[in-house]
């Protein structure tokens, strides 16, 4: 043991990081050993040889059998990407067309309600009194320049009335809703944040919920599905920067 630790103090640093790591590699392997021919094989081998052969061979159906399933996942998530595509430019046409129409007879056009909001918190806690703090607590925005995704509904309407001072909102376009998912988007795992560097990460919280990759999840909460508060609850609260060059008139509401 004296000799292995002196002979790896001499060496290199990245040279024992390497061997190191293919150690660990080694050690979650299944071996493949291979008796001589000819030579006498002890009982307790030949059942491990047995063994081994066994698990390898199960380890290489289990490995086929995931590739050819993410296969699939991925195939039929580029379908629905098509599809959700599809449906957002019919449903801008639709709109389009609808306004040429009532332009055209004279008529006002009334703008469908919105479904979804985005609410940014502005203020910190300083002189804050117990109950919108409580209600921003509720709403998950505990940090200056938090933003969330919330339904359109009277409970809501009536919370962000209580924080109207603390917070900004307004009706997110899908070019923001995008842009937000996939730039500052980062998923609630464990209680922790992480990057939704995969959409492996999305399938294994959301796939029972039919939520597969970052395309169903950004689908999922802009039209606001029925799984809303699922997609919503998964996205960790965005971290935003302050504006460039600070509020204009903080102080002030939307309407002043």
């Amino acid at each position: 043991l004296a000799q292995d630790v002196l002979a790896q103090a001499t060496l290199p640093r990245h040279t024992v990081k390497h061997t190191h790591v293919e150690e660990m590699a080694e050690r979650y392997l299944i071996t493949k050993e291979a008796a001589a021919e000819g030579a006498a094989v002890p009982e307790k081998v030949q059942l491990k040889l047995a063994r081994n052969a066994a698990l390898a061979e199960e380890k290489q159906k289990a490995v086929a059998a995931k590739k050819k399933d993410l296969e699939e996942q991925r195939e039929s998530l580029k379908k629905r990407t098509q599809e959700y595509e599809k449906e957002y430019a019919d449903h801008e046409k639709k709109l389009i067309d609808l306004r040429r129409e009532a332009k055209l007879g004279g008529n006002f056009f009334v703008e469908p309600e919105a479904k979804l909001l985005f609410v940014i918190r502005i203020k910190g806690i300083i002189k804050m009194a117990p109950k919108p703090r409580k209600v921003l607590q509720l709403l998950r925005l505990r940090q200056l320049h938090n933003g969330v995704f919330l339904k359109v509904n009277k409970p809501i309407l009536q919370m962000l009335k209580l924080v109207q001072p603390y917070v900004t909102y307004g009706y997110p376009s899908l070019k923001t809703v995008k842009e937000l998912v996939y730039k500052r988007g980062f998923a609630k795992v464990n209680k922790q944040r992480i990057p939704i560097s995969d959409n492996e990460l999305i399938a294994a919280k959301l796939g029972e919920k039919g939520i597969h990759g970052m395309e169903d999840l950004i689908h999922e909460i802009y039209t606001v599905g029925p799984h809303f508060k699922q997609a919503s609850n998964f996205l960790w609260p965005f971290k935003l920067s302050a504006p460039r060059g600070g509020f204009k008139c903080k102080r002030h509401g939307y309407c002043e």
